[in-house]
């Protein structure tokens, strides 16, 4: 199979779990993949969380838990990059390395239920609720842990996983991006860096297609078997996304808003955050408010 984006996860050989604490003024921006399951609560900061088909947002409290290879960039927002900023990104993540376990887990009765989780190769979650106020606690107290206790916690954070219910949310759509090609991957990464820094401005389809090297008629069928989303609909996403963050956090006008994000016209704003959201924009102001 073709190289896939890489990303190393620092590890010995013979480690199960890796506890990593992020701290800077923001997040790492590449599209990477990892083989390893991440498990990743977010401490401070906010920005866009992309994954295959899906474009959100994270902010300080969410808790995000991927399958093993799931395409993924936390890409914090635009200020956050800004020369002397005094804001801050924080987050704590816990990779689950299942090969470490490979023997064990084809020997050990008692390990066999933690199979599951290769089903969520290429998907990524959102956890919620009780589950993420139980994650989030146990978090607390894993950096002070080593050895065998650690190792406790590490299962018992799996447990809390497959036992989520609904409170564990499916975020995207598997098998977008397995087995992506080193190049193609250099070339979506440097799509969804090009796509992240110019949302907010007019780009044409034939401006992106010529960042990807591609036609635009081969950018357009590479572009939609890797999101699933046509170009238009991708980047109205990003755009809507950062709509819903100003419409909660500022008293600018909706026309003002639309405008900001990239929308020459209001009505096709209004249309296209419906659309996304279920809901129009001054409707999704009051809900959050």
């Amino acid at each position: 199979m073709a190289k896939v984006i890489s990303f190393q996860v620092p590890k010995s050989q013979r480690e199960f779990v890796r506890y990593q604490e992020d701290r800077g003024a923001h997040f790492y921006d590449k599209l990477h993949q990892h083989p390893q399951l991440q498990l990743t609560v977010i401490l401070q900061g906010k920005g866009q969380f992309l994954s295959g088909d899906y474009v959100g947002r994270f902010q300080a409290g969410d808790v995000f838990f991927l399958g093993e290879n799931a395409p993924h960039v936390f890409r914090s927002d635009p200020e956050f990059f800004e020369k002397d900023t005094e804001l801050a990104s924080a987050g704590n993540t816990i990779f689950f390395d299942f090969q470490a376990l490979e023997k064990a887990l084809g020997e050990l009765d008692e390990l066999q239920a933690l199979r599951k989780f290769e089903e969520f190769q290429g998907l990524c979650f959102q956890i919620q609720g009780q589950a993420a106020e139980e994650i989030r606690a146990i978090f607390n107290q894993f950096g002070l842990t080593n050895g065998l206790q650690r190792f406790q916690l590490a299962l018992q954070l799996l447990s809390l996983v497959d036992q989520a219910g609904a409170d564990l949310v499916r975020l995207n759509e598997a098998g977008l991006m397995l087995g992506l090609s080193e190049k193609d991957g250099s070339r979506m990464d440097r799509v969804m860096q090009f796509l992240l820094k110019n949302r907010f401005q007019k780009i044409s389809l034939e401006e992106t297609a010529a960042v990807a090297n591609l036609s635009k008629e081969a950018f357009c069928r590479f572009f939609k078997l890797r999101t699933r989303n046509t170009y238009t609909q991708y980047l109205n996403q990003l755009r809507i996304t950062e709509a819903q963050k100003q419409l909660q956090e500022t008293d600018l006008s909706i026309s003002e808003i639309a405008y900001r994000v990239g929308f020459e016209n209001l009505a096709y704003f209004n249309r296209s955050f419906k659309k996304i959201c279920g809901v129009t924009p001054k409707e999704w102001r009051a809900i959050c408010s």
